[in-house]
């Protein structure tokens, strides 16, 4: 059978599934896109959580963490253009993604960090570049503290973890209400999470807005308490640490509702060997916004500190 009957009967199997099993034609898509990328789904097991995760390439380790109520492919499409350089691990975080759901485990940034590690130390991972976005950030940075040595250098993306990135009217009002527009009630507020977190929002199939919107909704109570566990159990960095000498890359979009983009004034402060770059017309989430740009500046910050010896602007 020749690859353009194949592709045929795949877009006709696809457009089928949508209407009868969204979930179904979800999974197939992403399975292909994953592939197309180069990434492969693999599991690991860490103590009361199997974790799944992606990975793909070989070279230094890059591990990059979604944010709250993301998961592993919030990554995939910048891991595209970096598994020639890395070998990429994008995992899925405790709580999220289709990790195990424990309603009376702990959420906090600190125990995220230690499960963090046992996976990375069950995979023979000792040295590593580690990235995360919004919440993923906040761990990314806790975990270098915590692992100096382990922790080549540090990509933030809109990361949160300081109190002047929760000076928003989103956050605001999350605090004031206990509701947020991470926090899905119906699958119609999976619209209005995009709304939210993105600018430039890429093209998402019904179906799939669907299916993401499903599992939000059937997270919600469980969300609701992890969201409130970080908000009085996890500590803000500047109140844990001076500053960390760990090297970093920090990129904003301007237009982030969630988090404020002038935080990346504290996070210099608290990481003096970085560097932060704005991503104008972008929001919470550049890196489903425009995946290639993201890539490309991080390539290009690796690329300058290699050529001044490892020592960042």
């Amino acid at each position: 059978m020749s690859i353009v009957v194949i592709a045929i009967a795949v877009v006709a199997a696809l457009i089928g599934f949508t209407k009868v099993a969204p979930a179904v034609a979800t999974r197939l898509g992403l399975a292909l896109e994953r592939r197309r990328l180069g990434l492969a789904v693999k599991v690991g097991q860490v103590p009361g959580f199997a974790i799944p995760y992606l990975e793909g390439g070989n070279g230094e380790v890059l591990v990059l963490i979604h944010g709250f109520g993301g998961d592993k492919d919030n990554f995939a499409r910048v891991a595209g253009h970096l598994t020639a350089r890395f070998r990429v691990i994008l995992p899925d975080l405790s709580g999220f993604g289709d990790t195990t759901r424990d309603p009376v485990a702990r959420y906090r940034i600190a125990d995220q960090v230690e499960r963090l590690h046992a996976l990375l130390q069950s995979l023979g991972v000792t040295r590593l570049r580690l990235g995360g976005n919004s919440m993923g950030g906040f761990i990314a940075t806790q975990y270098a503290a915590t692992y100096p040595d382990a922790v080549i250098g540090l990509w933030l993306i809109d990361p949160a973890g300081t109190a002047a990135a929760y000076d928003t009217d989103m956050m605001r009002h999350t605090v004031d209400t206990g509701d947020s527009p991470l926090l899905l009630r119906t699958v119609a507020d999976g619209d209005a999470l995009i709304h939210a977190t993105m600018s430039r929002p890429p093209y998402l199939p019904g179906f799939v807005r669907t299916t993401l919107a499903l599992r939000g909704v059937a997270d919600y109570a469980l969300h609701t308490r992890i969201m409130a566990e970080l908000r009085t159990h996890s500590p803000l960095l500047e109140t844990q640490f001076t500053t960390l000498a760990t090297p970093a890359l920090i990129i904003w979009g301007t237009e982030d509702k969630v988090l404020n983009p002038s935080a990346s004034v504290a996070m210099q402060r608290l990481l003096p060997n970085s560097r932060a770059i704005m991503m104008p017309g972008l929001g919470h989430v550049p890196m489903l916004e425009d995946p290639a740009w993201c890539a490309r500046d991080y390539l290009a910050y690796v690329d300058a500190a290699r050529s001044d010896g490892g020592v960042l602007p």
